[in-house]
């Protein structure tokens, strides 16, 4: 379900919510600046309104016409339901949609500063043409007198409105826009795409996987090295997007509650563990441990005697801190922080009883390729729920983890090895803690240009839509309705990031190879070509068929 506010975000009718990847994705369509709009509501006589639901005025915001909606008593609810609808639904073309992000709020007419205000974003459909809050806030403390929200029964309620344009992808073609294809959709695979994309653009673990020995007799839904073997050729040589189906196969994923039990750190680790097992033996074995494998030193050590107890851990991601953080240095700072271990919490060392110490982690080693997962999703202790962490959260192109004499180093560490890193990835996640769709922007070649992968589609893209608008944090957007208050309005961006990977510059030239068909098992290029042929063939007797005269 799309709930990308804490409180839930709903229509007028209690209905089963469409996918929210079907929901999302609009917005990860979105291109050029959006129209915005603020438009305030008098609501007169509000408590003697005879009605159950009362429609403003229209409005127009991006060429299309809305309203609001309010259930003045609530819509079956002890609380006062407000939406935003689309005013002109019942008129629209079959397959309409459209996408706003919008907030509500209910002025407070004594002091502006309790004024209530909500914000969501929504793909407005046929299905869903009203979108917002049933429960915006209780009927007790709007009918209030003292409060402040209806001052001789007048109630005023503000919309703000950003509509962004969509992209039509009807005729777009990605390989021939950008030389690349994407994935298929299954229902609920968008965060193993974004993750799959990542994993092809390293060429080295390309050209480990192709070089994973498998056979004509094995079954690709049965073999997870000859079905991601198969995946990479195809995203490699076919000219439209690619299906995954035999992959999830082999995870032993074949249902749609299969997807929604994991993530992508949890994908990554099971991918991960699965083919570094297939490896061993193998002339590629230890190719797993060798890109993605890190050290880390964590030590507790007395402040009064002479005593230390450390331990090595190995790392194949980096989990970081996000709220609290401005930056990804910032993370890494709180990383290393050492705590101090005394009063009721001393540390009991060997021989010498409780003891005042101090206890951290350094790194020992970094890998090659560094993948850092950001905690935007934590559990909220005093609200009860998970929540997603949507603050602005900054990381460099270039990422320097050498810096204040390697402070972030243990004094183990090989100092001749410079861990300068240079952005590869950046893993998005767009929506609410309860759901939302997940999409990439990859460099494939370290240059400086950038392309999105966002399920089937492949655009070109910016830097500064890669880096800086997937920070997070909140949108200042200027309204623009002549002669009225034009305060600039902001809106929390839904959209951020949550993983990132970055490469080594000393290892980026070994990383980023040449992969061909040389690589390729004979076997994959057969099976694909005759794959090839019976899609040929089957597309041959469709048009026949349809071509014949009745």
């Amino acid at each position: 379900m799309l709930v990308p506010h804490p409180d839930i975000t709903e229509g007028t009718e209690p209905m089963e919510v469409a996918p929210t990847e079907t929901a999302i994705t609009a917005e990860n369509q979105q291109t050029d600046e959006p129209s915005t709009y603020r438009f305030s509501w008098t609501v007169e006589n509000f408590s003697r309104l005879g009605i159950r639901k009362h429609y403003s005025e229209v409005f127009i915001v991006g060429g299309y016409k809305w309203r609001i909606l309010v259930f003045p008593k609530g819509n079956n609810v002890d609380n006062l339901s407000l939406y935003l609808d689309v005013a002109d639904s019942a008129l629209l073309p079959y397959g309409w949609s459209r996408y706003a992000q919008f907030s509500l709020s209910v002025i407070n007419q004594i002091n502006n500063k309790h004024t209530v205000r909500k914000e969501a974003q929504h793909l407005f459909n046929a299905r869903e043409s009203d979108w917002g809050f049933t429960s915006f806030m209780p009927l007790c403390e709007l009918y209030n007198p003292n409060r402040g929200y209806l001052m001789n029964d007048t109630c005023i309620v503000e919309a703000e409105v950003a509509v962004r344009r969509i992209i039509d992808y009807t005729n777009y073609d990605s390989k021939k826009e950008t030389g690349y294809v994407g994935l298929k959709n299954q229902g609920a695979t968008c965060y193993m795409n974004s993750l799959l994309q990542t994993l092809y653009h390293i060429p080295y673990f390309r050209k480990a996987v192709y070089h994973m020995p498998t056979t004509e007799n094995d079954m690709p839904s049965a073999s997870i090295p000859l079905a991601l073997q198969s995946l990479f050729y195809k995203l490699q040589y076919s000219e439209s997007s690619v299906a995954t189906k035999e992959l999830t196969k082999s995870f032993g994923w074949d249902t749609y509650d299969s997807f929604m039990q994991h993530d992508v750190q949890e994908l990554n680790r099971v991918l991960c563990e699965k083919l570094e097992d297939k490896m061993k033996g193998t002339v590629v074995e230890g190719t797993i441990q060798h890109l993605f494998e890190g050290h880390q030193i964590s030590y507790i050590e007395c402040l009064n005697v002479d005593f230390k107890s450390t331990r090595k851990e190995s790392f194949y991601d980096l989990q970081l801190d996000v709220k609290g953080c401005r930056d990804i240095y910032a993370s890494f700072d709180k990383y290393v922080e050492e705590e101090k271990l005394e009063g009721d919490n001393k540390y009991h060392a060997e021989q010498h009883g409780l003891q005042d110490a101090k206890k951290g982690v350094l790194f020992l080693d970094f890998p090659p390729v560094l993948q850092l997962q950001l905690k935007r999703f934590e559990y909220d202790f005093l609200r009860d729920m998970m929540v997603k962490i949507n603050d602005r959260y900054e990381f460099p192109l270039q990422l320097d983890l050498d810096r204040d004499n390697g402070k972030y180093l243990s004094p183990e560490a090989d100092r001749r090895v410079r861990n300068v890193y240079t952005l590869h990835s950046v893993l998005v996640h767009s929506g609410g803690v309860h759901g939302g769709h997940y999409y990439a922007f990859i460099r494939p070649t370290l240059s400086d240009q950038w392309f999105k992968f966002d399920d089937e589609h492949v655009t070109k893209e910016s830097m500064k839509t890669a880096l800086e608008e997937q920070y997070g944090g909140e949108e200042e957007l200027s309204p623009n309705n002549p002669g009225f208050n034009n305060t600039p309005f902001k809106f929390t961006k839904y959209s951020n990031a949550y993983m990132l990977v970055y490469i080594r510059e000393s290892d980026k030239e070994k990383i980023i190879c040449n992969v061909d068909e040389k690589d390729i098992a004979e076997h994959i290029l057969i099976r694909f070509k005759k794959e090839q042929e019976e899609k040929e063939q089957k597309k041959k007797r469709k048009l026949r068929h349809t071509s014949t005269p009745s």
